[in-house]
């Protein structure tokens, strides 16, 4: 899959060899091209001078094919603006923006893109939001047969009980991170716009859970 990265200090960088090594094309932007030295000469994705939220700048990285856009700048106003404009301009549908303000995260949530504060920042955490399968569980039992992971949702999920989820992958929900705090839903909780999902689930069905919320729900899942 095709991913774009805006920025390319230690985070940037870091996700883009990350996420190269897993076989991923990807390309990285960032307006001081000294900045593309941190990616090492074995990196053989597209380096892009200019700036992440001008739309020609992205077209040329290949916003247009693009799985996944995240946004992790020096700038919190940047990083918002292309991811918004990554989201709403181009449609990608996976989009996260890295702040440096995490009092900004609410804001940010409501406009459904999740954003991860510097203070809590991992590679990990941010490659969760990118990936579509396969990404590293957040908590695995000792038997290493069941897993708590926080699973991409297809926007059209929206407005759906979690029982509905429920229901179509055979998971259930552990909690939901809803505008940057951890709640757990009640019985007739419904998935809202911003919300992150964390299931529970066997660890040899974590690949089938994330393709079905992957994709929007069919006639039935309603």
């Amino acid at each position: 899959m095709h991913f774009v990265i805006m920025g390319c200090g230690r985070v940037g960088s870091s996700l883009a060899v990350s996420l190269e090594s897993q076989g991923h094309d990807v390309a990285i932007i960032d307006q001081d091209e000294t900045a593309f030295r941190r990616l090492g000469a074995s990196f053989e994705g597209r380096r892009v001078t200019g700036l992440g939220f001008d739309r020609d700048t992205l077209t040329e990285a290949g916003i247009d094919k693009a799985y996944a856009f995240a946004a992790v700048s020096s700038g919190d106003n940047s990083n918002i603006l292309a991811a918004r404009v990554a989201r709403e301009t181009f449609g990608v549908e996976h989009v996260v923006a890295r702040i440096y303000d995490p009092g900004r995260a609410e804001v940010y949530q409501r406009l459904g893109i999740p954003t991860v504060a510097t203070v809590k920042w991992t590679s990990d955490q941010m490659l969760r939001r990118l990936l579509p399968q396969g990404h590293v569980p957040q908590l695995v039992d000792p038997s290493g047969q069941v897993v708590v992971a926080e699973v991409a949702v297809n926007h059209a999920w929206v407005g759906q009980r979690l029982t509905a989820l429920e229901a179509a992958t055979g998971a259930r929900t552990a909690y939901l991170t809803r505008l940057g705090s951890g709640i757990l839903p009640g019985p007739d909780a419904v998935f809202q716009e911003g919300d992150l999902l964390h299931l529970v689930t066997l660890a040899s069905e974590l690949a089938g859970v994330e393709r079905i919320l992957d994709a929007p729900p069919s006639p039935s899942d309603s």
